[in-house]
């Protein structure tokens, strides 16, 4: 297999991070956004002594990754499902905790160097952009049958686009002559509708919108918001989180659940915090940390990303005084 350009992400943060929890013998660590497998070989060469369990929706990411992984055996178990389902992987598989987590979101390498997959606005192809071709609808779908006022809210929420009334009103006319099956139009529509000063800062016009498809698309962010709260409840005490995510979104998302695990829950005014209220969580960055500018020169996909870590450090205590 000729190895396709690859750099992953803030690796060498990554590793550092999650490095204390996965010195054991038999510790087990989770990628759930496997890609192109660069992360996971890094896992797996860094830490001999653990086992990984590499997640990824796409069956063309699973095969390449997988011969990439092979020469570690039995150390890896790749499994096709999505990152939310990892409590039902990990049920399958009869782990009950796991001393790793890293998560990698948003669109992999390969998925935006393959042309005909839709993600990316620079080529012309075929408006799919579904992370798993086996299922779910496509964005041709989501632009030539969702109703206007759905398709400024998808453009609004997931792009933060400001001009996607403006978008939508062009999209609306010009699927009545013919539907979008193909990107070059999409970007040249996107183009033309937009304001000329909107034109002239923050790269391609169209990034927000296929952003917003793309999201749309593949539930990233409704699937994020339960996969998050999951990993860390599978986490063992001592077990560590590492997020990468490349949008204000995502980062908002992974915020909330690692802040709001880092905190007591008790009633305001108790003079004692009981156990069971006490933080489940200790925070390992301060706020969200950003790739070097190094790195970002030598992998510019880099630029966009923050990386967020947490250490679980209290199992959780129900109410009737048990763990669980």
């Amino acid at each position: 297999m000729t190895e396709p350009l690859h750099v992953p992400v803030m690796l060498q943060r990554c590793l550092d991070l999650l490095a204390p929890a996965l010195a054991e013998p038999g510790a087990i660590v989770v990628d759930t956004t496997l890609g192109l497998g660069g992360h996971s070989e890094a896992l797996l060469s860094t830490f001999p002594a653990a086992r990984l369990i590499a997640l990824d929706r796409d069956p063309a990411a699973l095969r390449l990754a997988g011969e990439r992984l092979a020469p570690f055996g039995e150390r890896a178990t790749l499994v096709h499902a999505v990152y939310d389902e990892l409590p039902d992987v990990l049920d399958r598989l009869g782990v009950p905790r796991v001393q790793g987590v890293l998560f990698d979101l948003g669109v992999s390498s390969m998925q935006l160097d393959q042309a005909d997959r839709g993600f990316a606005y620079a080529q012309d192809a075929p408006l799919d952009m579904r992370m798993d071709q086996n299922t779910g609808i496509s964005a041709a779908e989501v632009l030539n049958t969702y109703p206007p006022g759905e398709l400024v809210r998808v453009l609004r929420a997931y792009g933060e686009e400001k001009f996607a009334r403006k978008i939508v009103e062009a999209i609306v006319r010009e699927r009545e002559k013919e539907p979008f099956t193909n990107s070059a139009r999409l970007v040249e529509l996107i183009r033309d509708a937009l304001p000329q000063a909107a034109k002239r800062t923050g790269g391609n016009p169209a990034k927000r919108t296929f952003q917003a498809l793309r999201i749309e698309v593949n539930g990233e962010l409704a699937v994020l918001e339960r996969a998050i709260p999951a990993a860390v409840s599978a986490l063992a005490v001592g077990g560590r989180i590492a997020v990468l995510s490349y949008h204000s979104l995502e980062d908002r998302l992974v915020k909330q659940v690692l802040t709001a695990g880092a905190g007591h829950t008790a009633p305001p005014g108790l003079p004692i915090v009981p156990e069971r209220y006490q933080p489940r969580l200790k925070l390992l960055t301060r706020g969200a940390e950003l790739p070097t500018e190094e790195e970002i020169a030598a992998n510019r996909r880099a630029a966009p990303a923050r990386l967020r870590g947490a250490e679980r450090v209290r199992e959780d205590v129900a109410d009737d005084g048990g763990r669980r």
